[in-house]
């Protein structure tokens, strides 16, 4: 259930029943001529969606569709508010939310909030907040290629444009990571892709979405038995 969806007094009492608060934490940045600008943000949204649907104690706050992605600057449409105002956004956030929630879990998908989550949900924890973060991870191409078309091919195949879809640059990421945070991604790839999402199926985009699903309901479950 999503919390927007609710009234206060009906939060109140679920919040009191000891919901957890779920927090999708995306971006708004390129993903190649093929996907969309939403692509991080509905695969946190789907993921938090599908752990509400295994767990009725879990509420989906609105989804925060902005962070740090200023690796990705010259591409059309991306935008960022960069690593401060990410952990900013966060802390101040999760200190409102456990006002109401005793519990509260950020589902982060974009690489480029890493360092702002986990600074904030220190931060948080530093407070005697009982915050967790769940970041998906997956082999294979890091940036709108094979996993990330798949998935979305899974959730919102209409937006999918596989007849703009092209390789970009294969190399290891632990090898473009150096260029990349001098440069950003336009100066290993000028698609604005890491890897080859050409070969991208719906059936393994679905099979990774239960995957990381799985790994997010196990996480919570074990969560709620400490």
């Amino acid at each position: 259930m999503r919390l927007a969806d609710l009234s206060s007094p009906d939060v109140a009492e679920r919040a009191a029943a000891g919901a957890i608060l779920a927090v999708p934490i995306g971006s708004t940045e390129q993903h190649g001529a093929h996907l969309p600008l939403t692509t991080d943000t509905d695969i946190a949204q789907a993921l938090c969606d599908r752990l509400a649907a295994e767990r009725p104690d879990v509420l989906v706050a609105p989804t925060v569709a902005y962070g740090s992605s200023g690796e990705h600057a010259g591409f059309a449409g991306t935008l960022s508010i960069g690593q401060e105002a990410t952990e900013l956004v966060l802390v101040e956030l999760g200190r409102s939310a456990v006002e109401t929630f005793a519990r509260l879990l950020f589902v982060s998908t974009h690489g480029g909030n890493a360092g702002p989550v986990a600074r904030a949900v220190a931060r948080l924890r530093a407070e005697s907040r009982d915050v967790q973060v769940f970041q998906p991870r997956w082999d294979g191409d890091p940036h709108a290629g094979a996993p990330e078309t798949g998935l979305q091919l899974a959730l919102r195949p209409e937006v999918v444009r596989m007849d703009r879809a092209v390789p970009g640059d294969r190399r290891p990421l632990g090898e473009l990571l150096p260029v990349m945070i001098e440069g950003g991604v336009r100066a290993v790839t000028g698609t604005g892709v890491l890897g080859d999402p050409t070969a991208a199926t719906v059936a393994e985009g679905r099979a990774l979405l239960d995957k990381l699903t799985a790994q997010l309901v196990s996480q919570v479950d074990g969560w709620r038995t400490r």
